[in-house]
C-alpha cells in the first residue's frame, strides 16, 4: 500500500512522460553500480593470493636469517 502511494506522489511531482525517464536512469545507475562492486570484488580476490605469497616468502626469509 506504502509504495503506491510513492508512486502517485512521483507521479503527480515528476508526471507521467518523466517516470520512464526516471526508472530508465535508476536502471542504469543499478546497473552501473553492480558492475562496479563486481570488479572491486574480483581486484580484492586477485590481490588476496598476491599479499599471501608474498608474506610467506618474507617468513621464510626472517627465519632463514636467525642465527640458531
Amino acid at each position: 500500500m506504502e509504495l503506491f502511494i510513492v508512486l502517485v506522489i512521483i507521479l503527480l511531482f515528476f508526471g507521467a512522460g518523466r517516470v520512464p525517464e526516471l526508472a530508465r536512469s535508476l536502471g542504469r545507475g543499478k546497473r552501473e553500480f553492480h558492475k562496479g562492486v563486481e570488479e572491486a570484488s574480483a581486484e580484492a580476490e586477485k590481490a588476496q593470493p598476491e599479499e599471501a605469497s608474498s608474506e610467506s616468502e618474507g617468513g621464510r626469509a626472517e627465519r632463514a636469517s636467525q642465527p640458531q
